[in-house]
């Protein structure tokens, strides 16, 4: 199995103190994987440390062949462009259009050719079921598609593992089972997915590998059978 992701006897701290200690976990390539816990238990320092914003002090980790602890920042837009990053306030931008938005993250990380660019988008759009909205302004469509915009994003560059930070947390529960069809799409088309996660819903419509984030820890749950 291809690791894409693996911490040991990691700690995660938020300025002096300590969120999450002892962290021995590792997800492989293709794995759908859920984050849970309540608020405030350390899954967005967890999810911040992964993309590069918070730095790994203790123990080893490494994410898509980026060894955390010797990150530097100059190595930061590298990794974030092997990760595809799903918030739960879509961050699109709202003076362009869905292709602009698009285009621009393409321009960003290097792609020059017009042609490649519009198939590039054409592509991802198609594979979140919005191809016909590419015209539109981030205002114009409803939450759940702008978070489907925001999953076609992450699909840009061929992310080794996609973040998802609460990606349903704004939706209602029918958009929300929308988005993560979605997801699992994506997911059995290859791509590795970490969605953190409240909605327990979800996990029982769509049981999969489980970490919970619980007394500064993080540990797999192992889910009973129906």
């Amino acid at each position: 199995m291809q690791q894409v992701l693996y911490l040991k006897d990691a700690s995660i701290f938020q300025g002096d103190s300590l969120v999450l200690s002892d962290i021995n976990i590792e997800i492989n390539k293709g794995e759908f994987v859920y984050l849970i816990g309540k608020t405030g238990t350390g899954k967005s320092s967890f999810m911040k440390t992964l993309y590069g914003d918070l730095p790994l002090t203790k123990g080893e980790g490494e994410i898509v062949d980026f060894n955390l602890k010797a990150l530097k920042e100059k190595d930061i837009p590298f990794l974030r462009r092997k990760l595809g990053i799903v918030f739960q306030d879509f961050k699109l931008l709202t003076d362009r259009t869905i292709n602009d938005n698009l285009a621009f993250v393409l321009k960003a990380t290097g792609w020059k050719d017009k042609n490649d660019i519009k198939a590039r988008i054409d592509e991802v759009l198609d594979k979140v079921g919005m191809k016909t909205k590419g015209f539109k302004f981030p205002h114009e469509l409803s939450g759940g598609e702008q978070q489907r915009i925001a999953i076609a994003r992450a699909l840009l560059n061929n992310p080794e593992l996609i973040l998802a930070d609460e990606p349903t947390g704004n939706l209602d529960p029918q958009t929300s089972v929308e988005v993560m069809e979605v997801l699992q799409d994506i997911n059995k088309n290859g791509n590795t997915i970490l969605m953190a996660t409240h909605d327990y819903a979800l996990l029982l419509k769509y049981p999969s590998k489980t970490l919970k984030c619980d007394d500064n820890q993080i540990y797999e749950v192992v889910q009973r059978k129906q």
